[in-house]
């Protein structure tokens, strides 16, 4: 069924016309390792989850496999330590003080994290990330890390103006051409997120069913 659903995932990808290279993000999220595991058998690489203490049981389990861990959900600071150790992506960075954390914590012989600056678009109370006029007054700090690497922007917008908001995103990594990444996307508004931009797309459900 996983496998299936992967398939079905790569076609939907496959069908909104891009130039730009999509990385498919499994969202694993509360799903046991042998969930994973059957997806790595088809062939994906890049999961994404959001509890700590769960990734790094199955950052544990499935080791060796040369997989890519990213860390999607909200960050606390007595958590960067962990995350700077075991993950290769960040989604969800919103402020410096968590960016500057994981400059001090990531392991000398790893490579550089990777991180990206969650974004709240559409300016709403209820979710986190930075706002879009803070943007470029945060970037240049990220200038003197040595230990992680800038990449670009995530957002979760609002559903009801999802396009409008994927758009906007777009304009913004415009300005930036040193940086590349755009994660934006999930099941529900994948095909919108692809047409304007996103290069990593963020799937769940639609990859291994309803979450309990």
């Amino acid at each position: 069924m996983i496998a299936q659903n992967l398939e079905k995932i790569h076609n939907r990808i496959n069908a909104v016309e891009h130039s730009q290279k999509i990385m498919l993000i499994a969202v694993s999220k509360t799903k046991p390792a042998s969930d994973l595991q059957k997806a790595i058998d088809a062939g994906q690489k890049h999961f994404g989850e959001n509890y700590l203490q769960e990734a790094l049981e199955k950052i544990e389990t499935l080791k060796g496999q040369n997989l890519v861990w990213h860390f999607i959900g909200p960050i606390q600071s007595n958590k960067t330590k962990p995350i700077a150790q075991n993950f290769d992506w960040v989604h969800s960075v919103d402020r410096l003080k968590i960016a500057q954390r994981f400059n001090d914590q990531r392991p000398q012989g790893l490579e550089k994290l990777n991180v990206l600056l969650q974004v709240n678009i559409d300016n709403e109370s209820t979710k986190s990330g930075v706002l879009v006029d803070e943007i470029e007054e945060l970037i240049p700090h990220f200038e003197n890390f040595k230990n992680i690497s800038l990449r670009g922007f995530m957002c979760i917008p609002n559903p009801n103006n999802a396009e409008q908001s994927f758009k906007k995103m777009a304009e913004i990594l415009q300005k930036h051409p040193n940086l590349d990444t755009l994660s934006m996307g999930m099941s529900s508004d994948l095909d919108l997120a692809i047409k304007n931009g996103a290069t990593f797309v963020r799937i769940g459900t639609d990859i291994f069913g309803k979450r309990s």
